[in-house]
């Protein structure tokens, strides 16, 4: 293992270089320290003398612990449970829980005797125009659990992505107003799947209810075409002021 203990001090040196080639000696540097860090922890990976087996399996526990996900599957227990419902806002629900082994995980007990559970990285969205555009949105979150409910005992994986887009078709109802949730790709046992979707939402209109109102494939594609002509005619007017100013 010395020899590429050293290899990865090199490495390190020249990301030193490269990140700040002016660092002086003991001056502080955010991304420097991080390398560092992370030469640390690989330092102390190679004393233990791991195979490349070993070493693949260490790798995958430690990356589990770093996003904050469990080692082994969560059992619906008391001791695993933090009771929260005097710091949340009961909307409906008897008593909330946050679990201790998984941060993002949440249990809604109502007072039917209902239970659900909510983990807050279930799922993402991800614009169908650009793949690197990720947000989170609550009423695609609340589909997904509707389409893949968490159940006990729970082993979390890789977050569902869930294919959206959202434009604007009126100006005063601020960044977007239309909504399409076309598909997810769900990752289990290492083979991904495609999962047509295929909902659309407005804003809600006169006495509707609720944050979003579903709508129909061909309302969703007329409101796109209105979309299509405010931009066409937003464009339109500012390439006439552009060439008015130029006259002037």
């Amino acid at each position: 293992m010395s020899n590429i203990l050293d290899w990865a001090k090199r490495e390190v040196e020249i990301a030193y270089k490269t990140e700040n080639p002016n660092r002086k000696e003991g001056e502080f540097d955010y991304e420097c320290a991080c390398y560092e860090s992370a030469l640390k922890a690989f330092e102390s990976l190679c004393e233990d003398d791991h195979s490349g087996f070993s070493i693949r399996m260490t790798q995958a526990i430690l990356n589990r612990l770093i996003n904050g996900k469990p080692l082994t599957p969560i059992e619906d227990t008391d001791e695993v449970w933090s009771d929260i419902s005097d710091m949340s806002d009961l909307k409906g629900e008897e008593r909330i829980y946050q679990c201790k082994r998984m941060f993002s995980l949440f249990k809604y007990v109502y007072a039917d005797g209902t239970v659900k559970y909510e983990d807050n990285n279930h799922s993402y969205c991800v614009s169908i125009h650009n793949c690197n555009d990720t947000y989170s949105f609550v009423m695609v979150e609340r589909i997904i659990d509707e389409m893949f409910p968490i159940t006990m005992p729970y082993m979390p994986g890789k977050p569902i992505e869930v294919y959206c887009e959202d434009f604007l078709t009126d100006k005063k109802n601020g960044d977007f107003d239309t909504v399409g949730v076309f598909y997810a790709l769900k990752t289990e046992d290492g083979k991904r799947e495609k999962i047509e979707i295929n909902r659309f939402f407005r804003e809600p209109e006169g006495d509707e209810e609720g944050n979003w109102t579903e709508i129909s494939k061909e309302e969703y594609y007329e409101r796109k075409e209105r979309q299509i002509k405010i931009i066409s005619a937003d464009i339109s007017r500012e390439i006439k002021e552009a060439m008015e100013g130029e006259k002037r």
